[in-house]
């Protein structure tokens, strides 16, 4: 079986990648467009793959077209090139609405339940589905010096949950990483809440004091949108991203001139 799925992935791999897309890319996804030519390759065969695996869906009135999903793709393509990938396996539909759109929510309470609602700009369901606002997403690639990137940040989530729950603890096949892991991402979580308790300036988004998965969610948004930064304010933890990701994007992106991070 497994080897089947690889022969066809190889040959989806293969299969010419229409230059308007690649023209697309080049465009408007800054980290595709910095990296060296064999690194897009592996890009582009990613997409292939997941053009063709997942379900894509537009909600709300959106009208899909390939460059939404071929964009939303390459996002997905970076957090898994140069790495051995199964692609997003939970990961069955990609539902795209125009913009920011609004979810139920139910608060526990002692002996009660608080319903109410949210507007999102993105959500990853373990049971095989991420959600994006498309709005969201142009903002992403429109913006790529502010940090914020929904697509890397659902995504991540999707990696984050591919061995279970999403607890910031992604699957790690390195036992060096592995042991790693836990202590960094606990004592950097630990000091951005530590940080944000006394008002003290922070180069982490707030929003990844949520919880362990915001936090990966977050900093792996930071990791490929502002990586100088990272490095240089959080160096441990660009370290262990580094390693799981296995890309420096400091360097792909050292031609680009980014904020000082110094916030």
């Amino acid at each position: 079986m497994f080897g089947r799925k690889r022969r066809r992935r190889e040959q989806i791999r293969s299969r010419p990648f229409p230059l308007e897309w690649h023209e697309s890319l080049l465009k408007n996804v800054a980290y595709y467009r910095a990296l060296p030519p064999r690194d897009q390759l592996e890009i582009q065969g990613h997409v292939m793959v997941l053009l063709a695996e997942k379900n894509f869906e537009g909600c709300g009135g959106l009208a899909l077209t390939d460059e939404i999903k071929v964009i939303i793709s390459a996002y997905a393509a970076i957090l898994l090139l140069h790495r051995t990938t199964d692609y997003y396996p939970r990961l069955d539909t990609i539902l795209v609405y125009p913009s920011a759109f609004i979810v139920e929510t139910k608060v526990p309470g002692p002996g009660f339940e608080l319903e109410g609602e949210e507007v999102r700009l993105g959500e990853a369901w373990q049971r095989g589905v991420v959600i994006l606002s498309w709005d969201s997403v142009r903002n992403s690639f429109r913006n790529p010096r502010h940090g914020y990137n929904v697509p890397l940040h659902e995504f991540a989530h999707q990696l984050d949950m591919e061995n279970g729950a999403a607890d910031g603890l992604p699957a790690l096949d390195d036992a060096e990483l592995r042991a790693r892991w836990p202590e960094v991402l606990s004592a950097e979580y630990s000091k951005l809440a530590d940080d944000l308790n006394h008002n003290r300036p922070t180069l982490i988004d707030e929003y990844g004091e949520q919880s362990p998965a915001e936090f990966f969610a977050v900093v792996t948004e930071l990791f490929f949108e502002r990586p100088a930064a990272l490095k240089r304010r959080h160096p441990r933890l660009y370290e262990v991203l580094q390693a799981y990701y296995a890309q420096d994007p400091a360097a792909v992106l050292s031609r680009r001139d980014e904020p000082n991070g110094d916030v």
